[in-house]
């Protein structure tokens, strides 16, 4: 019999949902459901080094959840700049580099001077690669993009007829990462729900029943049991 192959894995990606919902099925504030996840991460972090995972990418907070009460937005930010101030000095000692992506300009400026610092305290980091989705959204992110490669055609730094894949890619948020080879979301939702559109185009994608606050160790090394099992084509044939 021939033996499974077993897949290799460098990056994933979570889209960490069911917060508010988990704590509203035990009738708690919506924001304790947002502490309980926050306390979650640094488990998948450390459990990522232990995996073999290189790269591990949370979706945190998308463009669309400014739409929330001015409470829980408010709470949100309070979290993440608790979450940094934390977690700095162990991201250090245990070797985690700590990225941003999404647009920074609605955040709060004392948020974004937090993010500065400690993307700057953590930048010679290798173990881990943690990246938050703060203010992400994939669209607006290609629209960004976009923008961006407009003002360098417009300068006469970049040529119309020389844009391809790779161009686009140094204009992205994520440019210099690595594509996610694996998208996990919790709380029994199917949707990809903007997030990474263009990195996760040929990204697995696994469903977890499970709220975030829920998830743990092991269901993320199920997870990426069950990728290592499946085959990945890319518009190919197997074995050819």
């Amino acid at each position: 019999m021939t033996q499974a192959i077993q897949r290799e894995i460098n990056h994933v990606a979570i889209i960490m949902d069911g917060n508010g919902r988990w704590a509203e099925a035990r009738g708690l504030e919506r924001l304790d459901g947002h502490m309980r996840g926050a306390r979650m991460v640094k488990k998948i972090v450390r459990a990522s080094k232990t995996l073999g995972v290189n790269h591990l990418t949370l979706y945190a907070f998308s463009t669309e959840n400014w739409k929330r009460s001015e409470k829980e937005v408010s709470g949100l930010m309070n979290i993440f700049r608790r979450y940094i101030l934390a977690e700095s000095a162990d991201m250090v000692a245990e070797g985690v580099r700590l990225r941003f992506i999404g647009c920074r300009k609605r955040l709060d400026k004392k948020l974004v001077k937090l993010m500065d610092w400690v993307e700057e305290q953590t930048v010679d980091n290798t173990t881990v690669n943690l990246t938050i989705a703060l203010n992400y959204g994939g669209r607006d992110e290609l629209v960004r993009a976009s923008q961006k490669m407009a003002l360098a055609v417009q300068s006469g730094d970049l040529c119309p007829e020389e844009i391809d894949e790779q161009t686009v890619e140094q204009y992205l948020d994520t440019a210099g990462l690595p594509d996610p080879d694996l998208v996990i979301r919790t709380s029994g939702e199917y949707r990809t729900s903007n997030f990474l559109p263009w990195q996760a185009s040929y990204a697995e994608y696994c469903f977890i029943e499970q709220s975030w606050p829920d998830f743990s160790a092991a269901l993320y090394e199920q997870s990426i049991s069950d990728f290592r099992r499946r085959e990945r084509r890319f518009g190919s044939v197997i074995g050819k």
